[in-house]
């Protein structure tokens, strides 16, 4: 569901759907066939998700309660000193500060976050802007294959950009219906459905374009690159 901000430009918001259909015909393809939307065998239990995959992955149980993870290290930005950075193999390096995230059109979902410590929490309500409309407004180039997401808090993570570009994928500043807390990422963090959840960073300050896959914080202490969870595929 699209819910679009007052302060839009229709122009910009023109611009920004043109892209977008041009990176979904460029991904199209290779988003299909990665394994959360092709898995003939996927491990799990419980009615099938919306992309066809059993509602709780392998190894996974579900709760209400929502877990908090971290470094040790919390940081408070407040928002007139927030800002996201877009950069690397793109066409059109962006800073973004809050007023122009908020600009954006703004996306309402409901989806399923899986940690990597065996739990799921199913049918999250988020609120924030699509990954592919953040890639949109920067036009990655055509050697772009990959992104690094990097926190506040000094935490990096990589994904595929047919990973990264799927609908499900967004910057999240709400959840069941308050703005982000502190402790969960706030004010901005990525969600990643399809994917393990350690895969969305909290506190989200830059993303960048890279031309080859590069390991993150828990990818070079063993985690899995890929990161499926109805594979069970939590270590490389």
């Amino acid at each position: 569901m699209e819910a679009n901000t007052s302060a839009e430009n229709p122009d910009k918001l023109d611009r920004i759907i043109d892209a977008r259909m041009k990176l979904k015909r460029r991904f199209e393809e290779k988003m299909a066939q990665t394994p959360s939307m092709t898995d003939e065998k996927p491990r799990g239990s419980g009615p099938q998700n919306r992309h066809g995959m059993p509602a709780v992955p392998v190894g996974q149980t579900v709760t209400t309660k929502w877990p908090v993870l971290d470094l040790g290290y919390q940081p408070n930005i407040p928002l007139d000193k927030w800002q996201l950075n877009i950069d690397g193999e793109v066409e059109n390096p962006v800073r973004l500060k809050w007023d122009d995230l908020m600009a954006l059109p703004q996306v309402e979902d409901t989806s399923d976050f899986h940690c990597v410590t065996t739990w799921s929490r199913l049918d999250v309500p988020w609120v924030g802007v699509r990954f592919m409309d953040l890639a949109a407004l920067v036009d990655p180039k055509a050697t772009a294959t990959h992104v690094m997401c990097y926190g506040y808090d000094g935490y990096s993570t990589n994904l595929s950009l047919e990973e990264a570009l799927k609908p499900d994928v967004l910057l999240v500043h709400t959840a069941d219906g308050q703005p982000l807390t502190l402790e969960h990422g706030g004010p901005l963090r990525m969600v990643t459905p399809q994917l393990y959840a350690w895969k969305g960073s909290k506190w989200i300050k830059r993303i960048e374009f890279l031309t080859k896959n590069q390991l993150g914080f828990w990818e070079e202490r063993g985690y899995s690159n890929t990161a499926y969870p109805w594979r069970n595929d939590r270590y490389s």
